[in-house]
């Protein structure tokens, strides 16, 4: 098996992503949080941090107008953009997801046009399991894949909550991810096999279940955020600080697959 990437994010500390260079981390993923704070010093020398290193850096804009997306890539010059909009999968949403990854595609292509070397990393939304009726998903998830792969670098594989309930809120309104729940495998396993570029699994992914799920959906990398995360007096993530003995587990456990 080839070597598979670990991505980690929530990474806004260059102490931080230092260590994590040093541990063997493929992706430093780092977020901005907000269009109007998007100038956040801390955060372009966490991506310098990685130049001088064998891994990449990774940033997630949660803005949706181009012009600022454009600003904030040339203040950050990250390897990778990471774009994680919700992209709705239910039957009855197909015109509106067509429409939107009409645009989504359009901004991939004007940041493409501005920053040649910059990949794109593109979050594909996956139902949590238990589908009552997984046929119409994977459809549809086969043409998404097919509208992103004149643009992106790498597509990954994320949860989405309330698959047919709008009314179920993500983690972040209008984005896909942070869930800390893993999404359908075999769903995710489909995605792999259909898509011309690499996948990323991503939803939930842990020390304890990501040998696991590297042999059954036998991604190119996996993505941990909320799972790798410190925990507070209740057990529950601490947002934005890694539990650096969960991370040298979670690498642990991506090498020993690898050799099976």
């Amino acid at each position: 098996m080839k070597r598979i990437i670990v991505q980690l994010y929530e990474i806004q500390e260059p102490r931080e992503a230092e260590r994590l260079v040093e541990m063997g981390v493929d992706h430093i993923g780092s977020v901005i949080l907000s269009p109007d704070q998007w100038k956040v010093p801390a955060l372009r020398d966490v991506v310098r941090l990685t130049r001088g290193s064998r891994a990449k850096s990774a940033l997630i804009p949660l803005i949706s107008k181009v012009d600022d997306i454009l600003r904030a890539l040339d203040y950050y010059q990250p390897d990778f953009v990471h774009f994680c909009e919700a992209i709705p999968l239910a039957p009855q949403d197909r015109a509106r997801r067509e429409e939107i990854c009409t645009e989504l595609i359009r901004i991939e292509r004007v940041v493409k046009k501005e920053f040649p070397p910059l990949g794109i990393i593109r979050s594909i939304p996956i139902p949590k399991p238990g589908l009552a009726e997984p046929e119409p998903v994977r459809e549809a998830l086969l043409k998404i894949v097919g509208s992103f792969s004149g643009t992106c670098a790498f597509l990954m594989s994320d949860t989405l909550r309330g698959y047919e309930d709008p009314k179920v809120a993500q983690p972040v309104a209008g984005y896909v991810g942070i869930t800390g729940e893993v999404c359908d495998w075999d769903l995710a396993a489909g995605l792999v096999e259909a898509s011309r570029i690499p996948v990323i699994l991503a939803g939930g992914i842990s020390p304890d279940n990501v040998a696991d799920a590297i042999g059954r959906v036998k991604p190119a990398g996996i993505d941990s955020c909320m799972q790798t995360n410190a925990r507070d007096s209740l057990g529950k993530p601490i947002r934005f600080r890694k539990d650096m003995d969960r991370v040298r587990r979670l690498l642990d456990e991506v090498r020993r697959a690898e050799g099976n």
